[in-house]
């Protein structure tokens, strides 16, 4: 049978790649290739979770006895600083900022994003936010909770300011991001890419710039109210003043609720391209989980109300927002069943990517299905502040985007930095994250429904037993990270070389080399129809799976 290896960029003449075109600190750290910056990305959020996972730990060391381990004082850092690095550093600019900016160009055929210039300030500006809060932990700690809830946050003496000025720089560090995305995709589509012929990544993060762009303003105007209240006195959250403790929570759940989708949306769109890969089959009723993407993000904000059912609302509000937050299952519902669908009858392969796929429907699963409590408002008064919305924010937050993370860092490593991990330690370290993140949480739902509230950092001796299990899941979930992240790390330098599409994936980025060079390709590549695999073979000796040649007119099927 006659193949062709296509040569959109497989030849690289002299061997030059994105990685070794220039060299120097300085040409990383000014450099407008999307796909530099997308790396530069990557290990920044990696080292952000790794920071935030250990503060984790140190929560979870001090609930092993009732009484804790350390002081209250300090625990309560530990905690604010787990959620605020978590939340603002790692599970919002993840996967737009490591994967997105790597791989949206490339999936669309394009040289780099629409506005380079402006990819590299949102990097510099995450980088700076993230500086606000390393200057935290060496000016006094914040002991607030991740949420800034006033009137506390205005009045007590932590380094508030710190803390909200480093969210600020962020927030504008996501809306440069966003509408970078947005306008690459209105305006880089190749000729012939309509919007249905579009990998679902690239809709899933399209979707999720939007949010980016609308909401991410009213988080950046409210943090910027807050820190002006700390520092001069005004009357708007603190009552003392004159101020409004309840109307904080409204501004800060309008962005943060369309933000639980800011951060769920790019896993989503992952687990779409991992599903549709692996199976070897286009992802059934691909249109509809298109628009569920956008669906999700339109619903998104009308739903910020479900946070505040115990906050002195009126039912009527509260009606309303019950009946919205079960109407937002319904795009979320879509995309489960097709992914299942997509898996039936499909040619289903289990590597590395594939694991984490699956693991994610678990999670995401769980996660979803115990929101309906929380969305109806007779249980979530009993349930309100308790380990089970712990446990449920956790299973859909750090769960399911977690193992959407994970799982595109394996797929899209071998094109990345051109090196082949161990397969055997990438299915150990995906094994024991779910194994580890299942034990701990898992109990929070016994415990939250038995009544223990959360954030404490002292609790009644009854919950001993279900806290130490909780505990020492969370230290077998640090071991799997720790596995996950030193198996790709290290493929760097042991690993073998990579061939350009290892895993028979279809879009665009599969048809550059690996690495890609440092202008993606020699020439934009021809639009085929979206998750079509029927044109590839795998390759034996090469251990590429190369397109059957369609130019030379013969009829390979």
């Amino acid at each position: 049978m006659d193949t062709h290896h296509n040569d959109h960029g497989s030849d690289h003449g002299d061997g030059s790649n994105y990685l070794n075109a220039t060299s120097g600190i300085w040409s990383w750290m000014f450099t407008i290739d999307h796909k530099r910056i997308g790396v530069m990305y990557t290990f920044g959020t990696i080292g952000a979770m790794m920071l935030g996972g250990l503060f984790a730990l140190l929560v979870r060391l001090n609930l092993w006895v009732p009484d804790g381990v350390f002081d209250n004082n300090t625990y309560n850092q530990f905690f604010t600083l787990h959620g605020a690095v978590m939340v603002f550093l790692f599970v919002i600019p993840g996967i737009p900022g490591a994967l997105g900016n790597f791989v949206l160009p490339l999936m669309l055929g394009a040289k780099d994003v629409a506005f380079p210039k402006i990819n590299l300030l949102s990097l510099w500006l995450w980088a700076i936010g993230a500086l606000f809060f390393v200057a935290v932990l060496v000016t006094g700690g914040i002991d607030t909770g991740w949420t800034f809830y006033t009137p506390y946050s205005v009045t007590n003496d932590s380094s508030m300011v710190f803390a909200v000025l480093g969210a600020f720089i962020l927030g504008f560090s996501s809306i440069f991001t966003g509408l970078n995305f947005i306008v690459t995709v209105h305006r880089m589509r190749p000729k012939g890419m309509g919007w249905f012929n579009m990998p679902l990544f690239v809709w899933g993060i399209y979707s999720t710039a939007v949010i980016q762009v609308l909401a991410t303003p009213v988080l950046g105007i409210t943090l910027l109210m807050l820190a002006v209240e700390k520092m001069a006195g005004l009357g708007i959250f603190d009552p003392s003043l004159g101020g409004d403790a309840v109307l904080f929570q409204h501004f800060f759940w309008f962005y943060s609720h369309p933000a639980v989708y800011i951060m769920i949306l790019p896993a989503m769109a992952i687990i779409s391209e991992l599903m549709a890969t692996f199976s070897r089959k286009k992802v059934f009723g691909y249109t509809l989980v298109a628009y569920s993407s956008i669906a999700i993000a339109a619903f998104g904000f009308l739903v910020w109300g479900h946070h505040m059912f115990t906050s002195g609302q009126s039912a009527w509000a509260g009606l309303v927002f019950s009946t919205l937050t079960f109407s937002i299952s319904i795009p979320s519902a879509i995309k489960v069943f097709n992914w299942l669908s997509t898996m039936y009858k499909g040619s289903v392969r289990l590597d590395t990517p594939m694991w984490y796929a699956l693991a994610f429907l678990w999670m995401f699963t769980i996660g979803g299905l115990t929101g309906m409590f929380l969305g109806t408002m007779g249980t979530d008064v009993h349930l309100h502040d308790t380990y089970f919305v712990v446990s449920h924010f956790h299973y859909v937050m750090v769960g399911s985007i977690m193992f959407a993370f994970f799982g595109g860092l394996h797929y899209w490593w071998p094109k990345m930095f051109g090196k082949m991990y161990n397969e055997f330690m990438g299915k150990l370290g995906a094994v024991l994250i779910f194994l580890g993140f299942n034990v701990t949480f898992f109990p929070q739902f016994v415990m939250g429904s038995r009544g223990m509230p959360r954030r404490y950092a002292n609790y009644l001796p009854e919950f001993q037993e279900l806290h130490q299990v909780s505990t020492v899941g969370a230290f077998i979930l640090g071991i799997g990270v720790a596995v996950g992240v030193w198996t790709l790390f290290s493929s760097i330098f042991l690993g073998k070389k990579a061939p350009d599409n290892p895993w028979g994936g279809t879009s665009m980025e599969w048809e550059t080399a690996t690495p890609p060079i440092e202008h993606n390709f020699h020439d934009t590549p021809s639009v085929k129809p979206v998750y079509d695999f029927s044109p590839l073979v795998y390759n034996e000796a090469t251990g590429n799976w190369d397109r059957i040649a369609e130019e030379s007119g013969d009829n390979h099927g």
